[in-house]
Parts: structure tokens; sequence; C-alpha cells
């Protein structure tokens, strides 16, 4: 089941609160007190299986790479690389033909 995208309240009312999710606080806030008609708010119900938490949606760990050592230490089954930022396009295209040796799948490709 997909969850709602939870949108801040009054959120369409004020531009400048934007729709990023804020936990409704007013004294009367009808939201705040789940009243009939009004949105609902994330609750301990929505959250996702123990087994999927923190995952990448591939279905793999995604864990940060910044040099061959930690590339060569993934665990091709459970774990996907994604290459840092701070690697240059030089190095970076040595990473992913080491990944494609080793078959660990790399997520931030990119070239």
């Amino acid at each position: 089941m997909k969850k709602p995208h939870f949108k801040r309240q009054e959120w369409h009312r004020y531009k400048k609160l934007g729709d990023k999710w804020r936990k409704a606080r007013g004294k009367t806030s009808k939201r705040r007190r789940y009243e009939a008609r009004k949105p609902a708010m994330p609750t301990i119900g929505y959250g996702s299986p123990k087994k999927t938490r923190g995952l990448h949606p591939s279905g793999y760990q995604d864990v940060l790479i910044s040099n061959m050592m930690e590339l060569e230490s993934l665990n091709s089954e459970t774990q996907a690389g994604r290459i840092s930022s701070k690697i240059g396009k030089r190095k970076k295209e040595i990473m992913l033909e080491k990944a494609q040796e080793l078959k660990i799948k790399i997520l931030n490709k990119g070239l």
C-alpha cells in the first residue's frame, strides 16, 4: 500500500509554509484533533515493514563509497554502492569497471 503524501496544515493558504509536513500544534486545531473531513496525519499505522525500512527502492542497502577498498568490501547480493560526489570522473570510470567485474550494482552511474 502506498503512503499518502502528508501536507502541512494550511499549506494551500500561505505559500511561505510550503507543503513539507509539520505537526499541527494549535490549541483549537481541527487537524490535530482528528476531526472529520480533515486530511490524514502521519501515524504509526502508515509505517513500512521492518525488513524493507531504509532500503533503496531497488531493494538493496544503499552504501556510500569513496575508495576502491570500500567498493571491494560490499556484499553484491544485499548492498548497492553509491559513488561519492567527491570522486572525479577518471577514478569513477575505474570504479565502475571494477564494480561490473565484481557484479556490484552502482546506483549513480551517470556517465
